[in-house]
């Protein structure tokens, strides 16, 4: 399957950019992470994500939701809050998180 980036969305709305450091091949976190984002799309308001990492154990996750509710609403997750409880017990040596307001958004893709 080809990646696919969320393209420009319609402003205002806000990025939530969540960067970490973490080893590879941690013990469930795939499937967490799968789970996460099966979680995160039912949220009222989220928009769409774009992830990437580097061989080195840098990660950045772009998430993009239409209001603070909804980020709050994603925040305030049980399953999130423990996956999030686990993350700093198990799977991250740092991470951190900005919230961002977007007011103007564009996209290209080649055809």
């Amino acid at each position: 399957m080809t990646p696919k980036l969320v393209a420009g969305l319609e402003p205002p709305y806000y990025n939530v950019v969540f960067t970490s450091l973490r080893p590879e091949d941690l013990e469930d976190y795939a499937e967490t992470s799968d789970r996460m984002e099966e979680l995160v799309a039912k949220i009222p308001g989220y928009l769409g994500s774009d992830s990437a990492r580097n061989p080195g154990g840098i990660g950045i996750t772009v998430a993009y939701f239409r209001d603070l509710e909804a980020i709050d609403a994603w925040r305030l997750n049980s399953e999130h809050r423990e996956a999030k409880a686990r993350g700093r017990e198990e799977w991250y040596d740092s991470y951190s998180i900005h919230i961002a307001k977007v007011e103007r958004s564009y996209s290209f893709e080649r055809e």
